[in-house]
C-alpha cells in the first residue's frame, strides 16, 4: 500500500520544463558562436567592398602589398617592383595598419 501512495505523491513535471535546457544550450550557441561570426563576416565583407588602390593588405597566405588594380572578384597586388600578383578577394585577410612615427 505504501508503495502505491509513494507513486500517487510524484507531482507531474510540465513538458516546457523539459524542453528549457534544449532552449538553453540553443541561445547559448546563438549569443557565443553565431551571432560573432555573422559580425566577423559583414565585417569582412564592408573590407572587401571598400578596398581601393594604393590601400596596403595582408592576404590570407601572409603576403603583404599594395593594391594596384580592382576587378570584380579578384585584385592586383603589387609585392614588389615591377611585381604584380593576382589574387581573389576573398583571399584578404586584412588591411596593413599604417606605421606610427
Amino acid at each position: 500500500m505504501d508503495l502505491i501512495l509513494a507513486q500517487q505523491g510524484a507531482p507531474a513535471q510540465s513538458p516546457l520544463v523539459g524542453f528549457l535546457p534544449v532552449v538553453l544550450i540553443i541561445v547559448i550557441f546563438y549569443l557565443l558562436i553565431y551571432r560573432p561570426m555573422k559580425t566577423r563576416q559583414r565585417n569582412h565583407e564592408q573590407l572587401i567592398g571598400s578596398l581601393k588602390n594604393g590601400d596596403k593588405v595582408i592576404t590570407s597566405g601572409g603576403i603583404h602589398g599594395v593594391v594596384a588594380g580592382v576587378e570584380e572578384n579578384a585584385l592586383a597586388i603589387k609585392v614588389a617592383d615591377n611585381v604584380k600578383i593576382k589574387v581573389t578577394k576573398s583571399s584578404i585577410a586584412s588591411l596593413q595598419a599604417p606605421k606610427e612615427k
